[in-house]
């Protein structure tokens, strides 16, 4: 499914608050219905602290993961620059929100 989040942020094209978080609503949807693409999407906005959301490196890495994970080959490559920038206390803190993101959605499916 994916995102097509390149209206936003180029050209000088302003969103608005309300814009920005419609668009984050739909791609945590995508994310929890385990879209790959949602994945890396949502890193990219943590990572860049883009569309109305703060600039979180945990947040990023654990999208990055989760993305990676599902073989999105894009996505190992931002989950290691991210870490690059990441402490190792900071990544296992992502790794938990990885799987605990993981485990949320095997209890929802069951």
């Amino acid at each position: 499914m994916g995102y097509n989040w390149a209206p936003f942020g180029q050209d000088n094209i302003e969103v608005s608050d309300k814009a920005a978080a419609a668009l984050l609503t739909r791609c945590l949807a995508a994310a929890q219905a385990g879209d790959t693409i949602a994945y890396f999407d949502l890193g990219v906005v943590y990572s860049t602290g883009s569309h109305g959301v703060g600039c979180d490196l945990v947040e990023a890495h654990k999208w990055f993961n989760l993305a990676a994970v599902a073989g999105h080959e894009e996505a190992q490559v931002c989950r290691a620059e991210v870490a690059d920038d990441m402490t190792a206390r900071e990544i296992a803190e992502a790794q938990r929100r990885a799987r605990e993101w993981l485990a949320s959605i095997a209890r929802k499916a069951a």
